[in-house]
């Protein structure tokens, strides 16, 4: 994994006889140093001896002709290293202003500086080349070009507002101000080169970009870390500029089209990556003896996807992006019209590893002959059958993977209504029993899962919903849901009397035990508005509030599932119970899957 691991000085990492390019990956993250990282680097190398330690640097060496230019891909240590060399380009800037009172030596010294900077056979050949983002590069071009060691260049719009230029006038002050009242200026100056020179850094050489992220997570890096997308994109962007110089910008947008689909959320599209490999495993022949993708393979699998054919690479990973972008309900598209309120619980029943045969689905419907009632169907049998998942746990969370590759082995062979069958016949064969389902619903179900809870109670409460008397009641307002579970019997430790009173007839122990057995059962739960509101309220003050403007917002909101809440006169154990069976005959029905034994 690891070529090599080595402590340099920073003047042989900048080796004036040796032929070593650093080259930022083009579309890495931008240069983002500020000023308290330029003060604590320039203090820590004045204030210390030479040979104070740095930090480290990773570098990718695919490099074969050991007589051609050395290009290292720098994926760590970027920030640490353009720094040096913008310090580098202010000490040169200081010493070539005294140029006529330099001795021999410290010419000889100004003309070493100047070769850390470019490379001796092109003096427009510079020796670290930065990302373009944010004008990264032609910054840093600038900052040369204007200390004199390459040729003058075009100075983009506001460079001096950015960072790169921002960093070099800050090393500038810094060195006229150390260097200013001393006897010796320009000793002052070579004395400071001289520990910048003999500084260390750790330069670890890995051969891949698999290796590279290996080696960040084993590093567990402090700061931001490349994480494996960023480690794919600059794979595939190298390999496409290799095949065709000069459209790399054009590849990029197409790059950047697809994590528009899949959004900022960096774990989704991970996630994406993951999936699309399991989902079509079976055709990508460039991999072989991955049988699933996961987190610490990611980049072992895309940098064999890339090597066997890159554009071909992009542009199916694109197409499927955009259906994906679909599944999570970013766009819509006409042509899958119905499918959004059935994607939308499928996100919400938290039904996301199925994504992988939904897009294996979308991106194969025409050839499998589905139509948008199939997909539907199918969608809709996910979410029951996730709902019965997550509150039985069957089947557990790490077989789900598999199990759907597994169901995309069996399907890809089937055309039309035998697909939907298929799917059905699988997923009721891993299911837990009705009977276990049933049992789950019978218990404190809020305390085994909320999440599944509040969707049960919300598809209840949908649907005795109509056009006109719609209700959303997924509404989100300051990062929350509006409409959250409402406990009828509170279950905060202190109980209030009046509940002591109705519930138990006045004894606190009996109310506790109470608590502890019904509290959290379904017959005791229900969807509010304005659950904060009614908190620890007694019963008819819950069942009959009102807003200012009069309006039920009680029990007697209109939502059919407190029906017989606002009908109610009080509440007891008698009640919860009741209300709990009636309620789980209700979901065994609404989730059943077919073929089960409810």
């Amino acid at each position: 994994m690891i070529k090599s691991v080595n402590n340099y000085p920073v003047s042989q990492l900048f080796d004036i006889e040796a032929g070593v390019v650093y080259a930022i990956p083009r579309y890495q993250r931008e240069y983002t140093w500020g000023k308290s990282q330029w003060e604590n680097l320039f203090d820590d190398v004045l204030e210390n001896d030479p040979g104070y330690f740095l930090g480290s640097i990773i570098c990718i060496n695919q490099s074969t002709d050991a007589l051609s230019v050395q290009k290292l891909e720098l994926v760590d240590g970027q920030q640490r290293l353009t720094t040096l060399s913008l310090l580098f380009a202010s000490v040169y800037h200081a010493l070539k202003s005294h140029e006529t009172d330099l001795d021999d030596e410290q010419r000889v010294e100004l003309i070493n500086l100047k070769r850390k900077l470019v490379l001796k056979k092109g003096d427009d050949q510079i020796r670290l080349i930065p990302q373009i983002q944010n004008n990264n590069h032609p910054d840093y071009r600038a900052v040369l070009a204007e200390i004199g060691v390459i040729s003058e260049c075009d100075v983009a719009a506001y460079a001096g507002n950015r960072k790169i230029f921002r960093a070099y006038r800050y090393f500038q002050d810094r060195i006229d101000e150390m260097a200013n009242g001393r006897s010796n200026r320009l000793g002052t100056i070579m004395e400071f080169l001289d520990k910048v020179s003999h500084a260390c850094l750790v330069k670890i050489e890995v051969a891949s970009h698999a290796d590279a992220y290996t080696l960040f997570e084993s590093l567990n890096n402090r700061g931001m870390p490349l994480t494996a997308i960023d480690l794919i994109k600059n794979k595939l962007l190298a390999r496409l500029e290799s095949i065709e110089p000069g459209k790399v910008d054009h590849y990029f947008g197409h790059w950047n089209r697809l994590l528009g689909y899949l959004g900022d959320d960096y774990a989704i599209q991970e996630r994406f990556f993951r999936q699309y490999y399991n989902a079509f495993k079976d055709q990508l022949k460039a991999v072989h003896q991955v049988p699933v993708a996961t987190r610490s393979n990611l980049i072992q699998i895309y940098e064999k996807l890339i090597n066997h054919d890159a554009k071909d690479c992009l542009q199916k990973i694109s197409a499927a992006g955009r259906l994906y972008s679909l599944i999570l309900s970013r766009n819509q598209d006409d042509a899958l019209n119905g499918l959004e309120k059935p994607l939308k619980d499928l996100e919400r029943i938290q039904g996301a590893p199925s994504y992988l045969l939904m897009l294996y689905l979308l991106v194969r419907k025409d050839e499998l002959e589905l139509t948008n009632a199939h997909l539907t169907s199918i969608v809709e049998l996910l979410v029951r059958f996730f709902v019965r998942r997550n509150l039985t746990d069957t089947p557990p969370t790490r077989d789900l993977t598999r199990l759907f590759m597994t169901v995309i082995d069996k399907i890809s062979g089937l055309r039309a209504d035998a697909i939907p069958q298929s799917i059905e016949q699988q997923l009721v064969a891993v299911s837990a029993t009705d009977e276990a389902f049933k049992r789950k619903l019978e218990g404190p179900i809020y305390e085994e899962n909320s999440g599944v809870t509040r969707f049960i109670l919300c598809a209840l409460a949908e649907q005795a919903m109509t056009k006109e008397s719609w209700v959303d009641l997924w509404r989100f307002e300051n990062k929350q849901f509006v409409w959250t579970i409402e406990h009828i019997f509170p279950q905060g430790e202190n109980i209030p009397q009046s509940w002591i009173t109705m519930i138990a007839d006045g004894d606190e122990i009996k109310a506790k035990e109470i608590q502890q057995t019904h509290v959290h059962k379904l017959g005791n739960l229900t969807i509010s508005g304005f659950n904060s509101a009614l908190g620890n309220k007694s019963f008819e003050d819950k069942r009959d509030r009102v807003d200012r403007q009069g309006r039920a917002v009680g029990y007697k909101n209109g939502l059919k599932l407190n029906e017989d809440l606002g009908a109610a006169a009080g509440w007891s154990v008698d009640q919860i119970d009741s209300r709990t069976d009636k309620l789980v005959q209700q979901v065994t029905q609404l989730f059943k899957l077919q073929g089960g034994e409810a």
